[in-house]
């Protein structure tokens, strides 16, 4: 528990809160075929994503009963994608202390290392599959989308 007596809840970024596939039409025809097998070293490529359907919505609900955090991974390689993850964050949930994320987004490439009651992530990587607490698989066949997410979390 934290220390507002609320369940700590991690939600991954990327595949669950933002797109990575929205990104990867935008980047410049160079930068598609310099690194088709690694978009998430494109530069800038963290700056154009979309955010998931419903994603901004669930995670200010859950917010009012979770003290949630950001909890992602960065590539090594991409030093850009650090400062942009934390842009996007800005842009969608607000760029200061009303922001529900602020001071509150962990970067980690090991995820079991925080400790905390749930984690949403779409992959079990990096550490994921070895955190302690609930590990709630989005985009699973029992985790579809975020009104199911939310149906599970909130209302049952």
């Amino acid at each position: 528990m934290s220390d507002n007596n609320k369940k700590i809840l991690y939600i991954d970024l990327d595949g669950v809160i933002v797109d990575f596939n929205s990104s990867i039409n935008k980047l410049s025809n160079k930068h598609k075929l310099k690194y088709s097998d690694r978009y998430d070293e494109a530069p800038g490529i963290f700056k154009l994503m979309e955010p998931i359907p419903g994603a901004i919505k669930a995670v200010k609900e859950l917010s009012s009963h979770y003290d949630v955090f950001i909890l992602s991974t960065a590539p090594w390689n991409n030093h850009g994608a650090w400062s942009d993850k934390i842009k996007w964050v800005k842009k969608h949930f607000g760029q200061n202390a009303d922001n529900i994320f602020y001071k509150k987004m962990i970067l980690s490439p090991r995820k079991d290392l925080n400790l905390g009651d749930i984690l949403i992530d779409d992959r079990t990587k990096n550490g994921a599959d070895q955190f302690r607490g609930e590990l709630i698989l989005f985009g699973s066949e029992k985790f579809s989308n975020w009104d199911v997410v939310i149906d599970y979390l909130i209302n049952t």
